[in-house]
Order: C-alpha cells, then structure tokens, then sequence
C-alpha cells in the first residue's frame, strides 16, 4: 500500500462510528500511531483494541504491526518532501509571508500530484483511454470546479479528433447523455463521488449501454460504484484554500495522464490534427 494515510482519508467516509474516530485521530496525528501501542491508540480514541484491527483489516493490512510500519513510512516521505520545499509546517497561516505561501502551495500541489501517480492504476488508464479511443460519442459531465475539469478534458479532446460534449448546464449534460447509445462512452468527475448530477449522469449513461468511467477521490463513492472504469485522485484540502484548488490539480493531472496514453495509440495521425488547429490561430499571434 502507496500511502496509508490517503487510504484513511478515502475508507474513511464508508467506515462505522467507532473506527472513523480512530482515522479521523490518525489523520490529524499520525505521529500517535508510531507512539502508541494498540491499547494505547484504543484509549486515546475511545475505542477498542478490536476496532483498531478491523479498521487495519479493512485497509488492506494484516494488522497493527503493518499498519504501524506503513504510517512510519508515509510520516518519513512526506517529512522529506518538507525538507526540499523547506516548509516545516504544510498549513498556511494567516500570518504567512508571500515566500511562505509560495512554498507551502508548491509543496501541497507538488504531493498532490505526486501521490495522484501512485494511486492511477496503469490498466484502468489504458481501459479509459481505449475506450475514448473506440467510442461513436463521448459525454462528459462534473459540477462546480470539476465542471472546469471536464470542460478541458473535453476541448483537449476535441482537437484531437474525438467527437465529444460537454455541458454547462446540468439539464442539458442529462438529455445529451440520455440519447447516447450502446458504443457510447461517459466518463463523470466528481472529487467526493457523491455529487447527485454525476451519478444520474453515469445511471443514465448505463441504462443506455454506453461505457462508463469515473475520476474521483473516493473509490468506493456511490460513484465509483457505478462506473466501468474508476481514476482515483488524491487532493486534501487544508481548509485556507479556495476553489477546490488541490482536487482541480488533481483532476487536471489525471486527465493529462490520460490524454498523452490516447495520443500515443495514434501519434501521427494526431500530430497532424494538433498542428492543423495551430496553424488555423497562428495568425491571430502578435509578433514580436
């Protein structure tokens, strides 16, 4: 397991009362796991030794002892990511100087994407990327800033070739994909996985026999169980930030992964669309 702190964060949502307030502790502190014995993470979280297990069983560890090692091991990464951008502390301050608030974003956007990469699964990349490539129509949809997300991924694919559409308005984006048909491809982004629109958007797109993918945070989202296809990000907010700022990294950085893979199944013929729409604006650039 890549991280498991970003595992907490992700099961924590689908977890019971009892080992949610033991995550949610970890995930504040993590140094407290390395510090404590089980008994002693039990007490600090009211809760007991069998509920520290089951959370450890239902992240993929064989027990305290592994999941002890892991978060020792996530605690050592990310002190050494600090130490290159020479942040001792990733929360931003109100207090914070420019310089401050330039490293502690560099950092956070930097991990964001770093731990983004670890999370992809290669083979549910290429599945999506396959999938765009075969489709008669891609639909795209997301709310709010993933919206912005969708929208590049759609003009990005529209120069390349690939008939797609996105929709401002929800209304629209639900009566596009409700006449989509089998050999259709939907894909849904959605940081939480739980936006109402995305999962109609992705029911709508099944009950038609299109193909469906998901980019989200949470895996096991009601989104993500509604997809053929799930690209999981990881963005945390920090509270001081505005716009969803670290999911639209996130976000971004998936859809850059997943553009080059469909790019690379036909180079050439893509290259000369690329530089056929670059040719059609190069007039419009002032010289220097």
């Amino acid at each position: 397991m890549n991280n498991a702190l970003i595992a907490l964060q992700q099961k924590a949502p689908q977890l019971r009362p009892s080992e949610r307030r033991v995550a949610e502790a970890v995930i504040t502190t993590p140094t407290l796991v390395v510090e404590s014995t089980i008994s002693q993470l039990a007490e600090h979280c009211d809760a007991s030794p069998g509920t520290v297990t089951r959370l450890c069983h239902a992240l993929g560890f064989s027990g305290y002892k592994d999941f002890r090692l892991a978060i020792a091991s996530t605690i050592a990464r990310e002190q050494t990511s600090r130490e290159f951008f020479q942040v001792s502390e990733a929360q931003i301050d109100p207090s914070d100087s420019a310089a401050e608030v330039i490293a502690k974003i560099a950092y956070q956007e930097s991990r964001t994407i770093e731990e983004t990469a670890r999370l992809i699964d290669p083979t549910e990349l290429d599945a999506v990327a396959d999938s765009l490539k075969n489709a008669k129509r891609v639909d795209l949809f997301g709310a709010g800033s993933s919206g912005i997300a969708a929208q590049d991924l759609q003009l990005k694919l529209h120069r390349i070739g690939v008939p797609s559409f996105w929709w401002a308005d929800t209304h629209l984006a639900l009566t596009s994909i409700g006449i989509t048909e089998p050999g259709g491809f939907a894909l849904a982004i959605s940081h939480t996985g739980t936006t109402l629109e995305a999962v109609q958007f992705l029911e709508i797109a099944k009950s038609r026999g299109a193909q469906t993918a998901a980019i989200t945070n949470f895996p096991e989202s009601p989104l993500a169980e509604r997809a053929d296809h799930v690209l999981t990000t990881w963005a945390h907010d920090d509270g001081m930030r505005v716009g969803a700022m670290p999911s639209r990294i996130a976000q971004m950085a998936v859809i850059d992964f997943l553009l080059v893979r469909l790019v690379q199944r036909d180079m050439a013929a893509t290259e000369s669309l690329l530089r056929a729409s670059y040719d059609a604006v190069k007039s419009h650039r002032v010289s220097h």
